[in-house]
């Protein structure tokens, strides 16, 4: 044994390790303070701690990897339950014998220390296996980059694994070592005294030696840890286990939804950027991040959060598309910026002159000043070919297990390009001028809002025109620019107003009225034209006393119902698969199968404005009837590539979003790709075209529509506009429509509009 003394010096020992990981934790506590302020986020505290608490112990975010998330959840527990433990082998060393007072001899504690104990190894070399394994690929057309793990960094990540590994196999060794020094009952050994038994031939002082020499070791691996961690700040996949509680407890949604949907205001100082309030703007104000300090500190606690894990990465459809973004490389690069720019930070907390800041940090280049917090992001630790190569779809917030947003960081980067530096992709520049001056990003007259709806056999009211309030009507509906301009989904626009015609419902259009919501621009960083455009569609709104609206866009759905109320729009939104499907399960649509020789296979593809950023899954799915997904289906759900105003840019790159999503509809082998968004059909369709297949793209409506008119046909309906059952107001389903439709009772038999059988799995099924 090593004496009495030597639990004293390991205490000194790890004393002088907890101050190096105390020291690590001041430096990332310096490094988020260099952010700008983050309103709201660390209130209210108690439903806050209620998240936080439901997060860590039900790992929700481990989404779709059921084996993953148990083998992280033993892990998690593992290290606090078998603290310990450690305690116990500092004692170890001078008595090998020495047992915690209590504790040490209560039969539960022990059954719950080896049960972790083994759990948490199973644990740890499962995620050594899968991080393994997912750095190889059987495909011989897998490239380095088709491992999420690509770019990260690999040595800390195997470190850790070592830590995890090499401790607890330390505990069960010392557990079974113990049990023969001991002499002890197997009942207070259950899992391990098989390991006794194995030792039962070594002498006393054998077992001593044994027990002292792995308790040492224990101790090595676990002071280590604190060393190594504590010297490397930027070592996320450790720190991570403290600081994902931080930043899940400052994520923007309390009710534990990820940050999609609406995007954050532009702050100026603590001011929301609004049309009315453009005028007051002074004119040295900077708009959008720019530097390391223009990050809020929620932005910055993301970048030291990141557990470079891969997930954003590996759905990323920039990134699967070989385009230079990884949203996980991103927030690297920003974390590593920050860090390198605390030295020069600190030292010009000291002196005003920036020659004697950089020199006063050590910076060998002193002649290069760009690395102070004060240096701007972009060209060079943000290229433009990464920020514009982002879809916004939103995979990346989604699939985060420690809920960074990455979108605050892509689209502050472009408010800021857009509005303080007019650096943009030229494609834009046309488009913001089309919308300033057209009110669309099409560049087309309002006067001509109103021609997809010319060759309806029934007229389309116009409020002002045939009605003098959206008052007077049950829905508004919103068309949208692509509705009512783009040749396909004028069709769909035309199939709606059928459909509602049909189904009696009465509803009514703004006609030139309307204007882009200002989404692509929003998206595309130009911030005060999608205010002032908003502005107008709001006023416009209020004044025809709008206060139910269906829309047949994504984009628009999610900016009407998600971020016009913040500027003074609130409104009953709801997307047309919501709505018709709500008229079908009440009757008042009625789908026919198709005979069966005629019969489609149909698979559904997930807009990410309806789907990943507002919940909504089942609807559509409820409509088509049985669905052959694709591999990549609801919250995994592939962008077409349109999103984050790229509809409106060209996609040069070798491999292009929407060509890649629409093989993959293609391999399902379906008859027909159903869509619910009108930019989703131009794109999957031009996608299936490039593939050289005759697959056909339709809206769901479509679908539907041709449902409803073969039970026209064959029934000899009554009237069209003939309700047959009152339009359902009451709260519970209005609250239903708002999100995804879980677990309704469809009233049209179990029949899809297709002939397929009807399936309602949801996202809790997934």
């Amino acid at each position: 044994m090593l004496g009495s003394w030597s639990p004293a010096i390991a205490g000194v020992v790890a004393l002088a390790c907890a101050a190096v990981f105390a020291r690590g934790a001041w430096r990332i506590w310096r490094m988020v303070r260099q952010g700008g302020p983050a309103p709201e986020r660390l209130r209210p505290v108690l439903p806050r701690l209620k998240r936080v608490f439901a997060e860590v112990l039900g790992h929700g975010r481990f989404q779709g990897r059921p084996w993953i998330r148990a083998a992280h959840w033993v892990v998690m527990l593992s290290f606090p339950l078998l603290f310990f433990t450690l305690v116990t082998a500092f004692f170890q060393l001078g008595n090998p014998g020495w047992q915690l007072p209590l504790l040490g001899h209560c039969a539960p504690w022990e059954w719950l220390t080896e049960i972790f104990a083994w759990a948490g190894l199973l644990g740890g070399v499962a995620l050594t296996l899968i991080r393994t394994r997912a750095g190889r690929s059987e495909d011989p057309a897998a490239t380095p980059r088709s491992s999420r793990f690509f770019g990260s960094t690999n040595w800390q990540a195997r470190y850790v694994e070592f830590v995890i590994i090499g401790v607890l196999v330390c505990v069960l060794v010392l557990r079974g070592a113990e049990y023969a020094y001991l002499d002890a009952s197997a009942w207070h050994f259950p899992t391990t005294f098989w390991i006794g038994s194995l030792l039962a031939g070594m002498s006393q002082t054998a077992l001593g030696w044994l027990i002292t020499i792995i308790a040492l070791a224990k101790i090595a691996i676990s002071l280590s840890w604190f060393l190594v961690v504590g010297m490397i700040p930027t070592m996320g996949v450790a720190w991570h286990r403290f600081l994902a509680l931080v930043n899940v407890y400052a994520r923007r949604n309390i009710d534990g939804t990820p940050a999609l949907g609406p995007l954050d205001d532009l702050m100026v100082g603590d001011v929301a950027l609004r049309a009315d309030n453009l005028e007051e703007l002074d004119d040295d104000a900077s708009l959008g991040i720019s530097t390391i300090s223009d990050i809020s500190w929620k932005g910055l606690l993301d970048t030291a959060t990141c557990t470079e894990c891969g997930r954003c990465q590996d759905l990323c459809p920039a990134w699967n598309s070989a385009k230079p973004l990884s949203p996980k490389l991103l927030v690297m690069s920003v974390r590593d910026h920050a860090y390198a720019s605390l030295p020069f930070a600190q030292a010009a907390a000291h002196t005003g002159d920036v020659l004697g800041a950089l020199e006063a940090a050590g910076a060998a280049g002193a002649e290069n000043p760009e690395r102070g917090p004060d240096a701007a992001l972009m060209p060079d630790v943000v290229t433009p070919e990464v920020l514009w190569s982002c879809t916004t779809c939103g995979a990346c917030v989604d699939q985060c297990p420690v809920d960074i947003e990455h979108l605050n960081l892509v689209v502050g980067l472009r408010r800021h390009q857009v509005l303080m530096e007019s650096a943009f992709p030229a494609e834009l520049s046309k488009m913001f001028t089309k919308m300033e001056n057209r009110g669309n990003p099409f560049g087309i007259a309002a006067r001509k809002r109103l021609e997809w709806a010319k060759d309806l056999p029934f007229e389309v009211p116009q409020i002002g025109v045939d009605v003098d309030s959206a008052a007077d009507v049950d829905y508004l509906f919103w068309v949208g620019c692509a509705g009512a301009f783009d040749d396909r989904a004028k069709k769909t626009s035309a199939a709606i107003a059928e459909l509602l015609h049909h189904a009696g419902v009465t509803f009514a259009v703004l006609g030139d009225g309307e204007s882009c919501t200002g989404d692509p621009a929003r998206r595309a960083g130009n911030e005060v034209l999608f205010q002032m455009l908003a502005q107008q569609n709001i006023e416009v709104l209020n004044e025809v006393e709008a206060t139910k609206i269906v829309v047949s866009c994504a984009h628009c759905f999610n900016t009407i119902a998600k971020e016009y109320p913040a500027i003074g729009g609130t409104y009953e939104v709801v997307h047309h698969t919501q709505l018709l499907n709500r008229l079908v399960r009440e009757g008042r649509l009625k789908p026919v199968a198709p005979p069966e020789d005629e019969r489609r296979t149909v698979t559904f593809h997930d807009p990410c404005y309806l789907g990943r950023h507002n919940r909504i899954y089942s609807p559509p799915r409820e409509l088509i009837g049985e669905v052959k997904e694709m591999p990549l289906s609801r919250s995994r759900a592939m962008c077409c590539g349109a999103g984050g105003a790229h509809a409106f840019m060209e996609d040069r790159s070798e491999k292009k979003i929407n060509t890649m999503r629409a093989s993959q509809a293609i391999k399902t082998g379906a008859d027909v790709i159903a869509t619910a968004c009108p930019f989703c059909t131009t794109m999957l369709s031009d996608g299936a075209k490039a593939e050289g297949s005759d697959i056909e793209v339709k809206d769901v409506a479509h679908l539907l529509l041709e449902g409803v008119r073969r039970g026209l046909t064959s029934h000899d309906a009554s009237a069209p506009g003939e309700p047959e059952a009152p339009l359902a107001t009451n709260a519970a389903e209005e609250a239903e429509e708002g999100g995804d439709a879980k677990g309704t009772e469809a009233t049209r038999g179990d029949k899809g509009i297709l002939g397929d059988e009807d399936t309602r799995d949801d996202e809790a099924a997934n």
